[in-house]
């Protein structure tokens, strides 16, 4: 009884260890922030004029503070190739007989001749292309202003559609003076980019092996 117990509750780990399929992430965490509290300033009404009411008529709203929301327009490609040859190739020969000497014993094998030959040709070739496109846009947070005024940024999408959900997640270190006057900045214009997309799709980890499988190919010759 206790055994199949045991049976039970590992294989209920098993199943609320299949039920998390959010995809791990490269961004750094958190992914957003509350703006911080600002002092209130003491209200200095006069006959016109009043505090509460006033909204200035030339106002910058590009981000600039923890909480402060900026559009990343993502518009990243990247392109690399690698080509490599090699040859290489060996040619070994070995000639040697037995000459006939008198008074040396085995006769028979005097005069007897050996010939070898062997050859070895080595030959590679490899090629590499790799390109990637990745176009959109995303919202993120001002996580923290750092000291020399750059704004340290991150944030995250997500799209759910019929068969899973996928994850838009990006952050990095943004140079206010990047950012346009629609709030917006590229992703080229971001340092220490850290941008992904993920999936929670089950045919993502149809790709991967099962651990049940890799345990006895580990030792298993297949």
């Amino acid at each position: 009884m206790t055994i199949l117990r045991s049976l039970g509750v590992f294989g209920l780990l098993l199943g609320l260890a299949g039920c998390g399929t959010t995809p791990t992430s490269i961004v750094e965490k958190p992914t957003t922030a509350r703006s911080q509290a600002q002092p209130v300033p003491v209200s200095n009404n006069g006959a016109i004029y009043r505090a509460a009411v006033y909204r200035p008529l030339f106002e910058d709203r590009r981000a600039g503070q923890v909480g402060d929301v900026l559009t990343i327009v993502i518009n990243e490609k990247t392109q690399a190739g690698k080509q490599a040859s090699s040859n290489a190739s060996k040619t070994s020969e070995v000639d040697s007989s037995i000459s006939a000497v008198a008074g040396l014993p085995l006769k028979m094998f005097q005069g007897l001749g050996v010939n070898a030959e062997a050859s070895n040709t080595y030959d590679d070739k490899s090629a590499l292309n790799s390109s990637n496109t990745f176009s959109g846009s995303v919202t993120v947070t001002v996580i923290e202003v750092l000291p020399n005024g750059n704004l340290l940024i991150a944030g995250e999408k997500q799209i759910a559609l019929d068969k899973g959900t996928e994850y838009i997640r990006l952050s990095g270190v943004v140079q206010p003076d990047t950012i346009q006057a629609d709030n917006t900045v590229s992703s080229t214009r971001v340092a220490d980019a850290r941008l992904e997309y993920r999936t929670s799709a089950k045919f993502d980890t149809a790709e991967v092996m099962g651990w049940l499988g890799r345990f006895f190919l580990s030792f298993i010759p297949l």
